[in-house]
């Protein structure tokens, strides 16, 4: 008896029935019915778990009385009280359970209520951190519709900027046709006098060259150490300068091979899904390639013009001015605008006679291998002399310096049918030969392409927007070209 008694006062049972009274007292009017309902049901478990207890303890008091030790107790106040049709909830656990349950009842409660706490305390945190989010969203929805008016603004500027007037075009065209005729009469003046700098500013070089080792000679010979430092004069030097020169020019017809052994492949396989004549496929590729080299030409042209109104009035280095503006387009090749030049040669591509195409797809397909040619002829317009594709007319010559024949070829054939790729060409010299295809009696034959007057896309092509357009490529063309001539005054 006295070890279920202590076992009853070690685990403060009452103490943990009072709490938990209090504690549903306080959420009473909190909790829902089924809440409330479940804490009471708890309650009543527990107490009759200790009600078990005690009827156990009172059996194991009134057994070590004797038999009839507290008989008159257990008349006058158990009868009566079971009397009143009380009944005991029996317990079908044993006594050291009971009172573990107890405990992990008490200790899940305690945890429960910490839990609730942190819980509050992070929704409060997150509602919190929700508010101020809202607010920062709200500020930057005001920044983004104030910088749409900036935009909006600077857009209706920009517009009212580079509107030109139709008397001022007129005027630019006479002042173009007065700068042709001066450049006529001055450019053989002009080439002359950069081969002549060119030469003296070659000889300059070597003679300081050979000044300072001759200087550096006679020191050594008289026993004196030379105070005379080489690195500007060979930093300088035109030995130097054609090193750096031949490394872009092997760089670039690298790159011109490899266009041809693997993008023009690849371009060539994507249009073969939409279109099934190979010979119209190589005839695209072969034409956006050197309708790729003329915009990136035109492009250059323009850009060395600008590149040199910039920095004219502020050159006072010891290179020329045509070394210095040459010198930062090579370094800013980047600055290049490489979408016009693909959207001129899809314009070009588009009106082109000798190709056809489906009419639900367009020559954007092929943009990413156009970017890629326009890129490296941009680049070859830097060399000195510029490299550049030959020119090429169906039914020419075969030439078996410039080209090769394809696998499918005539090789008796002395006529060309088609080009396939185009040679790249240094002055009169071949440095990357061509490929073309030679079949004997196929120029007189009826064409197996379709004429693009007759083709969808040609009817798409005059349309009022894209004959204007079309227009004005062409005045800008003749703009470029003379911008392009003034460049080289």
């Amino acid at each position: 008896m006295a070890d279920t008694l202590r076992r009853l006062v070690n685990t403060t049972t009452y103490k943990l029935l009072q709490n938990k009274l209090e504690t549903w007292y306080k959420d009473y009017h909190v909790n829902s019915c089924d809440q409330n309902l479940n804490r009471c049901c708890e309650l009543i478990e527990l107490t009759s778990k200790v009600q078990g207890e005690l009827f156990t303890i009172l059996s194991l008091a009134a057994s070590e009385g004797g038999v009839y030790s507290g008989v008159d107790t257990i008349k006058s106040r158990f009868l009566p009280w079971l009397g009143s049709s009380f009944t005991v909830i029996t317990s079908g656990v044993t006594s050291d359970t009971s009172f573990t349950l107890m405990q992990e009842s008490a200790e899940k409660d305690q945890k429960l209520r910490e839990l609730t706490t942190v819980h509050e305390k992070e929704m409060v945190e997150l509602e919190t951190e929700l508010n101020t989010a809202r607010r920062q969203l709200g500020t930057i929805k005001q920044e983004l519709a104030e910088a749409h008016m900036e935009l909006d603004d600077t857009q209706n500027k920009s517009a009212a900027t580079f509107l030109a007037t139709e008397d001022e075009i007129i005027q630019l065209r006479a002042e173009l046709r007065a700068i042709r005729e001066q450049v006529r009469f001055y450019k053989q003046k002009v080439d002359l006098l950069d081969d002549y700098e060119r030469q003296i500013r070659q000889l300059k070089d070597e003679v300081s060259f050979l000044s300072a080792e001759k200087s550096m000679l006679q020191e050594r010979i008289s026993g004196r150490r030379s105070p005379i430092s080489f690195s500007s004069l060979t930093s300088h030097s035109p030995t130097s300068t054609k090193l750096v020169s031949a490394s872009r020019h092997a760089r670039l017809v690298s790159r011109f091979k490899d266009l041809y052994a693997n993008e023009r492949l690849n371009a060539q396989n994507l249009l073969r899904r939409y279109v099934d004549d190979l010979e119209m496929v190589q005839k695209i590729i072969f034409i956006a390639t050197t309708e790729a080299f003329q915009a990136a030409k035109m492009a250059f042209r323009q850009f060395k013009l600008r590149v040199r109104k910039t920095l004219s009035p502020s050159h006072l280095g010891p290179e020329s001015l045509d070394e210095t503006v040459m010198d930062y387009i090579i370094r800013n090749l980047d600055l290049y605008d490489v979408q016009s030049s693909i959207n001129d040669v899809i314009r070009s591509m588009s009106v082109n006679p000798k190709i056809s195409f489906p009419p639900e797809v367009d020559f954007i397909l092929i943009s990413s291998f156009i970017r890629d040619v326009c890129r490296l002829a941009f680049a070859m317009q830097t060399l000195e002399p510029p490299l550049d594709v030959a020119f090429t007319t169906d039914g020419e010559l075969f030439n078996e310096k410039k080209y090769r024949r394809s696998y499918d070829s005539d090789f008796t054939a002395p006529l060309v049918v088609y080009h396939i790729w185009p040679a790249l060409m240094e002055n009169d010299m071949v440095i990357a030969k061509g490929e073309a295809f030679t079949k004997r009696g196929a120029l007189w034959s009826p064409s197996k392409s379709r004429s693009r007057s007759s083709s969808p896309i040609r009817s798409r092509s005059t349309s009022p927007t894209r004959a204007l357009a079309n227009d004005g490529s062409r005045e800008h063309t003749q703009l470029y070209h003379s911008a392009g001539d003034c460049s080289n005054l």
